[in-house]
């Protein structure tokens, strides 16, 4: 693993500081990015003229809520770490610590891998996929919140509008008629869709990660995101507010609409909804 850092963290005041945990932002930015078709890395594709990781590094900074930011990377990508080398020019009047690490084959290892980066005195510790790269500062704020009042584990979330079907695969006699048949409806009311930045307190998630990194390939793929492995530790796991803005940029579809909401009139991180 190779790492680099830059000093200086964010400013504040005294009754903050003595009401809220001491947190960092572990950025999630090691995926391979295949199904946007660019070729490259997901964190390096442009959005609105600049790199996904870009917009990702700079809601994070202007959210004030971290003393560090880790960033995993894929390995090896020379490009994404000199952007971040370059970005730390932006934060030449004060900012958050900027630690760079190589992520590992899997969410995951890139999250064990950002962890073991983290300053000591870290108290609490937001996951937040870089592919969610319009997310508000509000989002931020809200998950720290909820951190500071006491919450060992929280997620954004938004309602789920559309109907969720449960389904099983066909009979062979039935395959020709369709390959799966509905065999249950979820209660919409009590589902929701979750995003990121996902908060906890890093004791209980290092604990959490301990536990799972013994999992095998087929345990390891049914986990996907922290959340999983804090609710196997039977810890409450609270939810705040999410934002439609926080759309996960996976697909060209996701490009095209996170493109649409940077030329809005008022600029996605100020509308949310």
């Amino acid at each position: 693993m190779s790492s680099s850092a830059t000093s200086a963290g964010p400013e504040h005041g005294a009754a903050d500081v003595e009401s809220k945990p001491v947190i960092a932002v572990v950025l999630v930015a090691a995926g391979s990015g295949q199904r946007l078709g660019y070729g490259m890395p997901k964190a390096r594709v442009p959005l609105g003229g600049e790199p996904i990781l870009m917009h990702a590094l700079r809601g994070i900074v202007a959210s004030g809520v971290a003393t560090q930011v880790c960033v995993a990377l894929p390995e090896g990508d020379g490009a994404l770490r000199q952007l971040c080398d370059d970005f730390r020019t932006e934060l030449v009047d004060g900012g958050p610590l900027l630690t760079l690490v190589d992520g590992g084959a899997t969410r995951a290892d890139s999250v064990r891998s950002a962890m073991s980066a983290l300053e000591s005195g870290t108290q609490a510790v937001l996951v937040h996929d870089a592919a969610r790269a319009l997310t508000p500062e509000s989002v931020f704020h809200r998950v720290a919140d909820a951190l500071a009042a006491g919450a060992l584990a929280v997620i954004p979330v938004m309602p789920v509008v559309d109907t969720v079907k449960t389904v099983e695969a066909t009979t062979d006699e039935d395959a020709r008629i369709a390959p799966e048949v509905v065999v249950g409806t979820a209660p919409r009311e009590n589902l929701r869709a979750v995003q990121t930045p996902q908060g906890f307190d890093l004791a209980t998630l290092l604990k959490a990660h301990e536990g799972a990194a013994g999992f095998d390939a087929a345990q390891a793929a049914a986990i996907t995101d922290d959340a999983m492995l804090i609710e196997m530790l039977g810890v409450p796991v609270h939810a705040v507010r999410g934002a439609s803005q926080s759309l996960k940029i996976t697909t060209p579809l996701d490009l095209i609409i996170a493109e649409g909401l940077l030329e809005g009139p008022l600029g996605a991180r100020w509308v949310e909804g």
